[in-house]
């Protein structure tokens, strides 16, 4: 797998799409903050950029658009959400679409937040043709079958009644609400076995049935994996702070990339998973 410490790599030209998951920006990791800000510098200076895909877990939490709609200017100016925006709407004025899909941990965000940089929040599965091939994204939980209480608990914030709910408490309210179920969450995985919180091999076979190839985050390990004789799954990764304790931490994730050759047809687009690094 390749590594960059930038996306402006010696071709350029040659990148159309790209896309991340499992940032899990906060507050509380201004680094996360950062290395998503450089990767957006990097994605404004690449000439022929189409699309960029956020596959879910974009913030480690999320309580509802009006926690940030509702802020007045000035506390907008100073929050930590406005430089994102304000790069984020630098790259759909450019002609760079923005496509962004719910995760387990922002499943409240809405269209109206997105309108702030003049992206589009999709669906999943989300199907996408690179080249000659057709790929499946989504953002992966839904494929963690082996998790019986999980699944159950995704069905019912996915619920629209339970969303209607959430949204019509008070922010206060929705906060402490994300707070209890995040310690729950971290409780429970720490006492599930590894395999329990991958994805069923069934579920995958399943998922690419349709297509030729299965992309999605969710579950942290980064690879490319064989789903059937002739199709592949690529995992995407999750956002990390590596050497936080030393003079030069660094900001390290897997990310992928669609890249058609200059000189070639449109029809001979190749995916990749690479490497993103960003010094703090």
């Amino acid at each position: 797998m390749q590594t960059f410490n930038h996306l402006i790599t010696t071709r350029p030209h040659e990148v159309r799409q790209v896309f991340i998951s499992d940032l899990h920006l906060s507050p509380e990791e201004p680094a996360l903050v950062q290395a998503f800000l450089a990767l957006l510098d990097d994605c404004l200076a690449l000439p022929v950029l189409k699309r960029l895909f956020i596959l879910g877990d974009w913030f480690e939490v999320w309580i509802g658009d009006d926690a940030y709609l509702t802020l007045s200017d000035a506390a907008r100016q100073t929050h930590w959400l406005t430089p994102l925006i304000t790069k984020l709407k630098q790259l759909r004025i450019k002609g760079c679409e923005i496509l962004v899909m719910h995760g387990n941990r922002d499943f409240l965000l809405g269209q109206p937040f997105c309108n702030l940089f003049g992206g589009e929040l999709i669906d999943e599965p989300y199907m996408l043709t690179i080249g000659q091939q057709h790929y499946r994204l989504e953002h992966g939980d839904a494929l963690c079958t082996d998790d019986k209480k999980y699944q159950f608990f995704r069905k019912i914030m996915r619920n629209r009644l339970t969303q209607w709910y959430l949204l019509n408490k008070s922010l206060e309210k929705r906060l402490a609400i994300a707070e209890k179920m995040r310690q729950k969450s971290q409780q429970n995985n720490a006492n599930k076995a590894a395999h329990i919180m991958d994805v069923n091999d069934e579920a995958v076979i399943q998922a690419v049935a349709n297509s030729d190839a299965l992309l999605h985050g969710h579950t942290h390990r980064p690879d490319i994996h064989q789903a059937t004789d002739d199709k592949k799954r690529y995992v995407l990764g999750d956002w990390r702070l590596l050497n936080k304790d030393t003079r030069k931490p660094t900001v390290s994730a897997v990310i992928g990339v669609m890249i058609t050759n200059a000189h070639s047809d449109s029809n001979k687009a190749n995916f990749d998973l690479v490497e993103f690094s960003s010094l703090v």
